[in-house]
C-alpha cells in the first residue's frame, strides 16, 4: 500500500512539473515571434503587459540588457545563478504576503535574443508546493485510516476465525469427555471452516455411531452370551455331580458342543462386522466376477433348499461386469441371505438368486415367497442382535443382516429390502463396477454366441456338485442358519 501510495505522489508530481515546463516552453517561443515580427520595442511592451499588475503572480518575466540592465519584467536584477545563455534554473524569491514575506520557489529558463538581449521566462512554484503538501496529507491520511481499517479488519478476522477454532477445541473436548452428541457449530457463510465442520460433524457421527454400536454389542453380547454359558457350566456340573454313564456323559459333551458353537458363531460374526466397518478390509477389495459368486452360494444351499421342499434357483448375466469386493466378506453376506431365505420359505416357495447389469450398475437379489419382513422392521433388522418376534423360537443371533449391511457400506453398495409379494426382495446394488471381464478369463470362459438380434443369454445354473470355498470365487462354508427376522 505504501508503494502505491508513492506511486500515485511521484506520478501527481511529475503531471505538474511537465505542465510547468510546457508552458515556459510556450511562452520564450511565443515571446520569441514577438521579439522577430514586433522588434524589442514590441517585446518589451509585450512584457511588461504580461508581468503587469493586472497579470498573474505566478509568472514571472526579465528582459534583460547586459549594457543597461533590466527593460520590462517583474525581476529587479539578472539572477546570479543564471550564468549560461539558455538554461533552466531554479531562483529562490521572496514575496510579501499577509503573514509577511513567504520565500517562494521560481522555476525558470533563460534564452539569449538576437542583439546580445536575454530573456528570463518562470513560473511560481509555490501553489505546487501547496498541492505536493495537501496531497502528501491525504496520502498519509489515508494510509493511516488504510491502516487502521486494516488492523480492525485484521483482529474481527482474527477474533472470528479463533472464535471458530475455539469452538472446535470445545467440542472436540467435550467428545473426549464422553459426550459423543456434540457437534460444531455450522455458520451460514458456506467457507472453508463451515466445510471443516461438515466434515469433522460426519467424522465425529461416525465415532458415536461406532461408539454406540460398540456399546450395544458389548450389552448384547453379555446378555445373549449368559444363558449359554449358565446352561453351559450347568451341564458341566451335572455332569460332574452325576455318577458316570457313557450315554448321559456324550448327550452332555454334545450340549456342551452345541452351546460352545453358538457363542463362537456370535463371536465371529461381530469380528466380521468390525472388520467391515472399520474399513480395513477395503485394502483388499479386488475384482470379482459376482455372478460366480451367487451361483456358488445357490449350489452350496440347493440340499439344503429341496430338503425343505423350497425351490432355489440362480439367474445370472454373463455380461455382467466385476465389482471391486472383498471375496470373503462378500460371500458371508451372500450366504447370511441365503440362510434367511431358506429358513423362512416355506415348503413349495421359491427362492430366486439374480445378478444383472443395469446401467453402470451390478444387481445382486435374493428374492423369497415367505413371509417377508413388515416395511416398520426392514430398518430395524439391520441393527445388531434384532431379532423380531416371529423369529424368537428359531436359532440364531441377530446378526446376519447386521453383516450384509456393512458390507455394503464397505463396498459403497445400496441395500434395499422390499415387498417381493409375497416374501422378502433383498437388493444389493453396486455403482461403478471396477472393471470389465478380465481379458484372460474372458477368453477362457465359455460363453454361447446369440443370434442375431438376439439379447444377451442369461446363465442358469444347473443342478451339480460344486465346492463353496478358497480359490471357487466364494467363501468358506456357510454356519449354522443366523436368523435375522
Amino acid at each position: 500500500m505504501l508503494a502505491i501510495f508513492g506511486f500515485i505522489y511521484w506520478s501527481t508530481v511529475a503531471v505538474i512539473d511537465r505542465q510547468t515546463t510546457a508552458t515556459i516552453e510556450a511562452e520564450i517561443v511565443g515571446l520569441a515571434e514577438q521579439y522577430k515580427e514586433r522588434g524589442l520595442a514590441g517585446l518589451i511592451d509585450v512584457v511588461r503587459e504580461r508581468s503587469g499588475e493586472s497579470a498573474s503572480r505566478n509568472s514571472v518575466y526579465l528582459l534583460w540588457d547586459p549594457a543597461r540592465g533590466p527593460l520590462a519584467g517583474n525581476l529587479a536584477a539578472w539572477p546570479t545563478k543564471a550564468t549560461g545563455l539558455s538554461e533552466w534554473l531554479s531562483i529562490d524569491l521572496t514575496r510579501r504576503e499577509e503573514g509577511g514575506q513567504v520565500l517562494h520557489e521560481i522555476r525558470a529558463r533563460t534564452f539569449e535574443l538576437a542583439g546580445g538581449y536575454r530573456l528570463l521566462v518562470g513560473r511560481d512554484m509555490h501553489e505546487r508546493a501547496k498541492f505536493r503538501r495537501t496531497i502528501v496529507d491525504t496520502l498519509t491520511w489515508s494510509l493511516a485510516a488504510a491502516l487502521a481499517l486494516g488492523l480492525l479488519g485484521g483482529m474481527s478476522l482474527s477474533r472470528r476465525i479463533l472464535g471458530r477454532v475455539d469452538d472446535v477445541t470445545r467440542t472436540a473436548r467435550r467428545i473426549m469427555q464422553g459426550d459423543f452428541s456434540q457437534r460444531i457449530r455450522h455458520g451460514d457463510s458456506a467457507d472453508e471452516f463451515d466445510r471443516l465442520a461438515d466434515s469433522l460433524n460426519a467424522l465425529f457421527a461416525q465415532i458415536e455411531r461406532l461408539m454406540s454400536g460398540m456399546r450395544l454389542a458389548t450389552d448384547s453380547l453379555a446378555h445373549d452370551l449368559r444363558g449359554p454359558l449358565t446352561r453351559l457350566r450347568g451341564r458341566i456340573e451335572l455332569a460332574l455331580i452325576a455318577a458316570p454313564d457313557a450315554v448321559r456323559d456324550r448327550e452332555a459333551l454334545v450340549s456342551v458342543l452345541g452351546q460352545a458353537d453358538a457363542a463362537l458363531t456370535t463371536f465371529e460374526s461381530l469380528l466380521k462386522i468390525a472388520a467391515a466397518e472399520s474399513g480395513i478390509a477395503a485394502t483388499e477389495l479386488k475384482p470379482l466376477d459376482l455372478g460366480a459368486l451367487a451361483r456358488d452360494a445357490a449350489e452350496l444351499y440347493e440340499p439344503v433348499a429341496e430338503e425343505r421342499g423350497v425351490r432355489l434357483t440362480a439367474v445370472t448375466d454373463p455380461g455382467a461386469p466385476h465389482v471391486a469386493a472383498q471375496r470373503e466378506l462378500l460371500a458371508q453376506a451372500v450366504t447370511n441371505l441365503l440362510d434367511n431365505a431358506v429358513k423362512h420359505t416355506p415348503a413349495g416357495g421359491q427362492i430366486v438368486v439374480r445378478v444383472v447389469a443395469e446401467g453402470g450398475s451390478v444387481l445382486l437379489v435374493v428374492a423369497d415367497s415367505g413371509p417377508g419382513i413388515a416395511a416398520s422392521d426392514r430398518a430395524r433388522v439391520l441393527e445388531r442382535f434384532v431379532r423380531l418376534e416371529e423369529s424368537r423360537s428359531t436359532p440364531g443371533s441377530g446378526l446376519g443382516l447386521s453383516l450384509v449391511a456393512a458390507v455394503a457400506r464397505l463396498h459403497g453398495a445400496t441395500l434395499d429390502l422390499t415387498d417381493n409379494a409375497p416374501g422378502l426382495r433383498v437388493e444389493l446394488r453396486f455403482s461403478a463396477a471396477v472393471a470389465r471381464t478380465l481379458a484372460g478369463e474372458a477368453e477362457q470362459r465359455p460363453v454361447p454366441s446369440p443370434l442375431p438380434g438376439a439379447a444377451a443369454p442369461i446363465h442358469v445354473r444347473p443342478r451339480g456338485s460344486l465346492a463353496f470355498g478358497p480359490g471357487s470365487g466364494g467363501g468358506p462354508s456357510p454356519r449354522p442358519p443366523r436368523d435375522d427376522r
